[in-house]
């Protein structure tokens, strides 16, 4: 049995990777957990203890349980931690699209995290976001940063509703960038009316706006409709998008940035 010993990033990899076979198979026994993960018992309890906190799944006696396959589509604390690799990726090419002093908008979409990060070292950058979360991630920064304040929705730790887009009337910003939960054809969709239309708020308050979708959102709808890509002038995904659902997209007039993270380069 190897060592339970390792670096913070090593350790939240194990994590990640044990929370992936709990949601893969539903249920999972401890100690066949740990024989997995090559690590002791003991080791596999205090993983499983951290990722209970954070409530990414469920430990009980003996054995840990996925969440639902519902909450985990839609709760950030499961999408945050998904295709880091890729966001991370995305976020590089999404930084170019911003220059010091700039307005920028950024939506609660866990793809635009590590761009938050990234935009934390460049000067004179206003932030306006309706995210909690971008919100933190750029609290030491030099950056002013505005909250758009409506109803807190939990599950995407951001506000939403009317109140935040009258907010984004009086807003002019150099760019925007938004994110989407679903894409088919060109359209866009999300399961939450009060996000589908304060995503398009975003688009009006802006001079250009970029979208940043990764490949597994194309080629799927959700409850609430809210027009096509058309209002966006960059899309931003990665090579593993379908060339069918990019064609769409092209055909719309918005030019797409593919990102190939295995091999760091891109095309346009």
């Amino acid at each position: 049995m190897r060592t339970s010993r390792g670096s913070e990033a090593e350790v939240e990899e194990r994590r990640q990777a044990v929370l992936r076979l709990v949601s893969q198979e539903g249920e999972a026994r401890i100690a066949e957990l740990a024989e997995r993960m090559g690590v002791s018992v003991m080791t596999m309890h205090r993983d499983l203890d951290n990722l209970h906190e954070r409530q990414l799944l469920r430990k009980g006696r003996g054995v840990a349980t996925a969440y639902s396959n519902v909450a985990m589509e839609s709760a950030l604390r499961f999408r945050e931690y998904t295709n880091v690799a890729l966001k991370t990726a995305i976020a590089d090419a999404l930084a170019e699209e911003v220059s010091p002093g700039d307005t920028v908008l950024i939506d609660c979409g866990s793809t635009l995290f590590p761009l938050a990060r990234r935009l934390a070292s460049v000067d004179g950058l206003r932030v306006i976001t309706n995210s909690l979360r971008i919100t933190h991630l750029l609290a030491a920064s030099p950056a002013e940063v505005t909250l758009l304040g409506d109803r807190y929705y939990e599950d995407f730790e951001s506000c939403a509703g009317p109140q935040s887009r009258r907010q984004l009337q009086d807003i002019r910003a150099t760019v925007a960038f938004v994110t989407a939960t679903s894409v088919r054809d060109g359209r866009l969709y999300h399961p939450v009316r009060e996000y589908a239309e304060t995503k398009q708020a975003y688009l009006q308050a802006a001079d250009r706006a970029v979208l940043a979708v990764d490949h597994s959102k194309f080629g799927r709808t959700a409850t609430y409709p809210y027009g096509d890509v058309s209002g966006y002038q960059l899309l931003v995904t990665d090579t593993d998008a379908p060339e069918d659902e990019l064609r769409a997209v092209r055909n719309l007039g918005v030019k797409v940035r593919t990102i190939d993270v295995h091999a760091d380069t891109d095309q346009s």
